[in-house]
């Protein structure tokens, strides 16, 4: 049986790279993207293949989207010399960064980059990779809790990623025609270093999150990226169009 591919956007650190780990442990090939640090993109590529399965990375900025019809060139050519196949299963949304400024601080420029990262960028990334996605394939794109409860300091962030929450409604709306699937996973507080690690390393912070989760503790990546697999799994075959908030019970 031919194995399954993921594509997954940021896939060099944190998230993207725990969720690659955990799709590996099901036998699904990778093709991970980066946008700098392409040490640590091939250092899980041989963390991946000692798994038993087969992954690439590629480089790809997800903030200019100008870029995209040379990347789907690029993936093109991937998926044929080093996976035999013209077509991959699962595009996982994750590339992202967070930008901490009040709503009467944030700049027109800081703005413009979440503006571009977040939303315009997976906007037209998965318009562009639609004839290299697979009929009945799926797309998990990437939230934040930060759309159903609000902590100040978010407000440009917590906007893109609610737009990308409409988003996921029509593209499972438009696009189920061809059988694929359009989730949206929106994580809790995790200790990564995204946003400086402030989550992970700041214990005032990480005890206040604690505090207010039902399960008492911070999230971990491996509660994120073992939820991208279940919706990436058989058991996530009927789940469509919805937003699966992954946060431990934050703020209920």
């Amino acid at each position: 049986m031919t194995r399954k591919i993921a594509l997954i956007t940021g896939a060099s650190r944190g998230l993207g790279r725990n969720t690659a780990l955990h799709l590996a442990a099901q036998g699904i090939d990778i093709i991970g993207t980066y946008h700098s640090k392409a040490d640590e993109a091939h250092a899980l590529v041989a963390e991946l293949e000692q798994k038993g399965v087969r992954a690439t990375m590629l480089q790809l900025d997800v903030s200019n989207s100008a870029s995209f019809e040379a990347f789907a060139a690029t993936l093109d050519d991937t998926l044929q010399r080093t996976f035999g196949r013209r077509q991959f299963d699962f595009l996982v949304n994750n590339a992202g960064i967070g930008i901490n400024a009040s709503f009467s601080e944030t700049t027109e420029a800081q703005f413009d980059t979440l503006l571009n990262i977040q939303l315009k960028g997976p906007f037209f990334l998965t318009q562009r990779l639609l004839p290299l996605l697979a009929d009945q394939g799926r797309i998990v794109n990437i939230s934040t809790g930060l759309t159903r409860f609000a902590l100040p300091g978010f407000a440009a962030y917590a906007a893109m990623k609610g737009a990308m929450e409409v988003l996921t409604r029509y593209q499972a709306k438009e696009l189920g025609a061809r059988g694929i699937r359009v989730n949206i996973l929106a994580p809790g507080a995790i200790e990564t270093d995204f946003g400086g690690g402030v989550v992970r390393d700041n214990d005032q912070v990480n005890g206040f999150i604690a505090s207010n989760t039902a399960l008492g503790r911070v999230g971990l990546p491996d509660d994120i990226g073992a939820a991208v697999a279940v919706l990436l799994g058989d058991g996530g075959s009927w789940i469509n169009g919805q937003r699966v908030e992954v946060s431990g019970g934050m703020f209920l």
